[in-house]
């Protein structure tokens, strides 16, 4: 999967509409069919719903209109396909991942039962179906769709084959030209490839969450190279003056084992008390676009279709940060994060450059 925006869009939209709710992660857990740790995943981002069935249901808990729903399908549309182009080598070889298993296991417990018979006529967000035979043809694009990842992947482990036999060496690091640079530490090992980027699974990703743990980073040693540990290493780039381009390269190898870099971070409750501080006048609201925009997590980067980021607490964008005379490494900085956004409330006294996260807070 690549640093896709789109998923982190989708969860995006389902922050917001449960933090219109008001209602916690149990008990749209309780009302939707789903375990909260899962909501909690989708909204996060770092999981997504392998049907659009369980987020219909969720949405519709939460209030969603119908324009909600169909741009949340949308997103959900966009996300799916970049979950399915991620994982479907790994597919392809009988491999599921520990979210899909468990998803599988919260259908069968629900039961379909539970959900209305479906409309022939009519799609999961309450409009007229565009074509009785849509399903099929999804499925057979999806089918196009890991077919294709399959022999891109094929064609890249041969150029990378070709580039290593012409370099004089093993892509398998084996003897006989092999990648030996006689360092002990795991990145720098034969094992670990020369670049570990999104989407990986193995233990050269663990290692780098490994690494990112011992400098403070809230992050999960799971192996996954998925959102979480992408927003983590592009924060840790940024901190240690390396390019933030969300790759684990060479420098960014060396950084992670030399580097003094600390990424421990402000708690909710510490964030939440500033806000309430700088914000005096809508100490509530800016608490709550702050939660719906990151979670509350200073570190937290989103990055956007068009190339760009958005930076720390209230996500100050890129051309933001240029009219404010900042840089992304200010951004990450909490108390700096939140008197930018106070000094952009202040100019409309309004949370204009929040739009979608003031709907939903208001």
């Amino acid at each position: 999967m690549s640093a896709c925006p789109e998923t982190e869009r989708f969860a995006a939209l389902l922050r917001s509409l449960k933090s219109r709710s008001g209602l916690s992660y149990e008990a749209l857990a309780r009302k939707s069919g789903l375990a909260g740790s899962t909501l909690h995943r989708y909204c996060r981002g770092t999981s997504v719903p392998q049907d659009y069935g369980s987020v219909h249901r969720l949405a519709t808990v939460c209030g969603a209109t119908p324009e909600e729903l169909r741009t949340l399908h949308r997103l959900w549309a966009l996300a799916d396909a970049a979950r399915a182009a991620a994982t479907g080598a790994e597919e392809g070889d009988g491999q599921r991942s520990e979210d899909e298993s468990e998803e599988e296991a919260e259908h069968e417990a629900v039961g379909r039962a539970d959900d209305p018979a479906p409309d022939p006529d009519r799609d999961r967000t309450g409009e007229p179906a565009a074509d009785a035979t849509a399903h099929p043809a999804r499925q057979s694009r999806r089918r196009r769709l890991r077919t294709t990842v399959v022999v891109a992947a094929i064609l890249a482990a041969v150029t990378i084959s070709a580039w290593a036999l012409t370099n004089g060496r093993s892509p398998s690091g084996g003897d006989g030209g092999a990648r030996s640079t006689g360092d002990d530490r795991p990145l720098f090992s034969a094992n670990c490839p020369p670049v570990v980027a999104m989407g990986e699974h193995d233990a050269c990703v663990k290692e780098v969450q490994r690494l990112l743990r011992t400098k403070g980073a809230d992050i999960d040693v799971d192996g996954n190279f998925g959102p979480q540990t992408l927003r983590r290493v592009t924060a840790f780039q940024v901190l240690a003056g390396l390019q933030p381009n969300g790759i684990v390269e060479e420098p960014t190898k060396k950084a992670l084992y030399t580097s003094r870099v600390r990424m421990g971070v402000w708690s909710p409750e510490k964030v939440r008390q500033r806000v309430r501080e700088v914000f005096p006048e809508v100490p509530d609201k800016a608490v709550a676009i702050a939660d719906c925009q990151s979670f509350l997590d200073p570190l937290h980067i989103l990055p956007n279709t068009n190339g760009t980021r958005n930076w720390g607490l209230f996500q100050i964008s890129d051309a933001r940060l240029r009219d404010l005379g900042g840089t992304p490494r200010q951004a990450l900085d909490p108390e700096w994060n939140i008197q930018a956004a106070r000094q952009l409330w202040r100019q409309n006294r309004d949370f204009g450059d929040w739009p979608h996260c003031a709907r939903a807070a208001g």
